[in-house]
């Protein structure tokens, strides 16, 4: 009996090792796919985003109406021109009724292509530029929060985080491209003074009267 039981325990021990083995290969290959995945994910939603700019650009700056343009004038051009010199001249002036009638539309089309391409132009400043042209159309001070909320509200097709806001506006502000300054222990920052830079010169007159 001794003899039969010492081939047992070696067999469950090894079973007992394999299956530890197993599990851990198993947990590793489990976190390396669900790693994949993730890196995956935030592909797709960078290719994701990315088209929605690249649709929005698209229909800024007309595109679509500068195909389909063309393909109006190819079908008017595809009229067989070996006919009757009657029904080429009433189709001549049945063409320029149809462009005298079609420039307003023409005109209208191009003021909204224009509008929507300030849009487009709007979306693709970086926060910087953003940040400057809002703290430059504020008379007070403002905080990162409630310059964070004006710019989302602004611009809602963009992702605008008061941590990023308020990086930026130290970093404006290292720059001398914005200032700061403190209520109690709120932050605000404003545009820089523009005045700030002509002390120099004021102060210099005095000294070339005296001289």
């Amino acid at each position: 009996m001794p003899e039969t039981a010492t081939p047992a325990t070696e067999l469950a021990s090894q079973y007992i090792a394999q299956v530890t083995g197993d599990l851990d290969a198993n947990l590793k290959e489990q976190e390396r796919i669900s790693a994949d995945i993730a890196s995956l994910q935030e592909q797709l939603a960078a290719l994701q985003h990315d088209h929605s700019v690249l649709v929005s650009m698209q229909q800024a700056l007309g595109i679509t109406q500068a195909q389909t343009g063309p393909a109006v004038e190819s079908k008017s051009a595809t009229v067989p021109s070996p006919r009757r010199k009657k029904a080429a001249a009433a189709a001549g002036g049945k063409q320029k009724a149809r462009k005298s009638t079609a420039a307003p539309a023409k005109k209208t089309a191009r003021k909204s292509a224009a509008k929507t391409a300030d849009t487009a132009q709007a979306a693709e400043l970086t926060l910087v530029e953003l940040i400057r042209r809002h703290l430059a159309e504020q008379k007070e001070p403002r905080s990162a929060a409630e310059i964070s909320t004006a710019l989302g509200q602004a611009h809602p097709g963009r992702d605008i985080s008061p941590k990023v806001v308020r990086v930026t506006l130290e970093g404006l502000v290292a720059k001398s491209g914005a200032e700061r300054s403190k209520q109690g222990r709120s932050v605000f920052y404003s545009a820089p003074a523009q005045g700030g830079k002509a002390s120099p010169e004021t102060g210099a007159q005095p000294e070339s009267a005296d001289s």
